[in-house]
């Protein structure tokens, strides 16, 4: 991690590894992009809210390296998803070998809904870095390899602790706010239902109440962003509620998907239907994870 800088109400750390080879999703499926033998580094900024700790993933980074005042690499790092690193920003760079670099990063503002602190940072910012490259400091990075017992099986390697870097991971069920209803599991992923008494602060008023669905990985409780989910609410096989799950930050819900109702009651069924997966690139061991992602129903 060369360095941190604060703006804007945000925190940006610049962190960087060894290049990787990762997986796109596109319309046509998904593509392998493998490393290229200019690739120097896979480069990585961490940008999250400064009083909330949450890492938002709808700010698109933009990055720009150069050198004595030339340019060497300009970038739009992929949203991404990593065992180890959880949800992040990456991709690689081609550097000119050890030296000094100036590394500007700018980010743009938000596109997804904001409630509470969050909604009041609206704006756009930017960061500057000094980064030393060194081939050797680079080499020092450890890999560890799975055993060969574990090679292909279900499970995860743990998110890394980086010390004074927040995590994308979101609450534990029981730390979720509101009654939480239930949890349903869709292509590898797990989907937690909570219920909010006051929607007030969603757009919605007091007698309403919030349907907030959180999706997470299984393992590690990363969340799940770039998703198109809707939901479908039914009571006495009438619907009640019919239409889009909206992507939201919230300071207590983190990154979640839903939307206002009237009320739910005991018994009510839920349909979740995930209308497009997440739109984000995979690390390795998550290439195959969160594709296929047929509708589930639960009872609240």
């Amino acid at each position: 991690m060369p360095g941190m800088n604060e703006q804007g109400g945000y925190k940006c750390a610049l962190t960087y590894s060894f290049p990787h080879r990762f997986w796109l999703m596109k319309p046509s499926g998904i593509t392998k992009v493998d490393i290229q033998s200019a690739d120097s580094v896979h480069m990585m900024p961490i940008v999250w809210d400064a009083q909330t700790r949450i890492i938002p993933p709808d700010i698109n980074p933009q990055l720009t390296i150069t050198q004595d005042g030339e340019s060497v690499d300009q970038f739009a790092p992929w949203p991404m998803l990593s065992q180890p690193m959880g949800f992040h920003f990456g991709d690689n760079a081609q550097l000119n070998g050890n030296g000094t670099y100036t590394v500007d990063v700018s980010i743009g503002g938000p596109s997804t809904r904001r409630t509470g602190s969050l909604a009041e940072n609206q704006g756009d910012a930017s960061f500057t870095f000094e980064f030393e490259f060194n081939q050797s400091t680079l080499d020092e990075i450890s890999v560890t390899d799975l055993s060969e017992d574990k090679q292909g099986t279900k499970g995860a390697v743990d998110v890394m602790d980086m010390e004074m870097l927040p995590s994308s991971q979101v609450p534990k069920p029981d730390a979720l706010p509101g009654d939480v209803r239930g949890t349903a599991t869709s292509g590898d992923a797990k989907f937690v239902v909570t219920v909010l008494e006051d929607a007030s602060r969603f757009g919605g008023t007091q007698d309403q109440v919030y349907l907030a669905v959180s999706p997470r990985t299984p393992y590690n409780r990363i969340m799940l962003p770039m998703m198109s989910l809707s939901g479908t609410l039914t009571r006495g096989g009438s619907s009640v509620f019919d239409g889009i799950l909206q992507a939201t930050i919230d300071p207590e819900l983190r990154y979640h998907y839903g939307a206002t109702v009237s009320d739910v009651q005991s018994g009510d069924e839920l349909t979740i239907t995930v209308d497009s997966p997440p739109q984000t690139a995979r690390h390795e061991g998550y290439e195959t994870a969160f594709v296929d992602m047929p509708s589930m129903t639960l009872t609240l």
